[in-house]
């Protein structure tokens, strides 16, 4: 298993193209968030290496109206105040209500974002505010794909992934019960079982079903 570095890149196309340079000639692709996103667009360029697509806590739709100033009044804070005001601004509402208290868990996950730094933030936001429109990949999308997300993730919610794994032909949706958009951080053991049963599917165009991950 292997994590792509985006670096200072600040399009999801440059984005796509270091995960594409870095990658086997065949591979399971999972993306979460704007991984997700990077992952549709490595898909677009070479979907005949691609043997799987899993897209975690994301979304598929444009940039909408009055976005472009909440993600810049986030980085303005960052500016202002430094990186841990920023996170300590946007991280919360990514975490399901019920976890926020839970020091180990918002305390990695802190850190890991302070880490990042500003640059690579501001470069990320560029990059999504620029995201390009893949209503016309979703369709043709022909090998195994799972669409997961928390049941209590406010920025990309159920419905929003009951979207994506309908427009997906064969697409398998699981919700997490209780986990916000940080799911693989905040409940890893559930999403776990859905990759290993996503990873042993065979390749190709497959039949599957919707459910819960309680």
């Amino acid at each position: 298993m292997a994590a792509a570095d985006y670096g200072d890149a600040d399009t999801l196309g440059a984005m796509a193209e270091r995960v594409i340079a870095a990658a086997p000639t065949r591979f399971a692709l999972l993306g979460h968030s704007m991984g997700a996103r990077v992952a549709l667009e490595v898909m677009r360029r070479v979907p005949d290496r691609v043997d799987r697509l899993a897209l975690v806590s994301t979304g598929i739709h444009p940039a909408a109206v009055g976005e472009a100033a909440k993600r810049h009044a986030l980085r303005d804070i960052g500016r202002r105040d430094g990186m841990a005001a920023l996170v300590d601004t946007w991280l919360p509402p990514m975490v399901a209500a019920a976890r926020r208290d839970d020091a180990a868990l918002m305390g990695a996950l802190r850190a890991m974002c302070i880490d990042a730094g500003l640059a690579r933030f501001e470069a990320q936001i560029a990059a999504l505010l620029d995201r390009p429109d893949v209503s016309d990949l979703l369709p043709g999308i022909a090998c195994p794909v799972l669409v997961a997300t928390g049941s209590a993730d406010q920025w990309s919610p159920p419905e929003q992934h009951r979207t994506i794994a309908a427009a997906i032909p064969g697409a398998e949706l699981i919700i997490v019960e209780g986990a916000g958009h940080m799911l693989p951080a905040e409940v890893p053991y559930r999403l776990n079982i859905a990759i290993r049963a996503w990873l042993a599917r065979p390749a190709g165009r497959a039949t599957f079903t919707q459910g819960e991950a309680k």
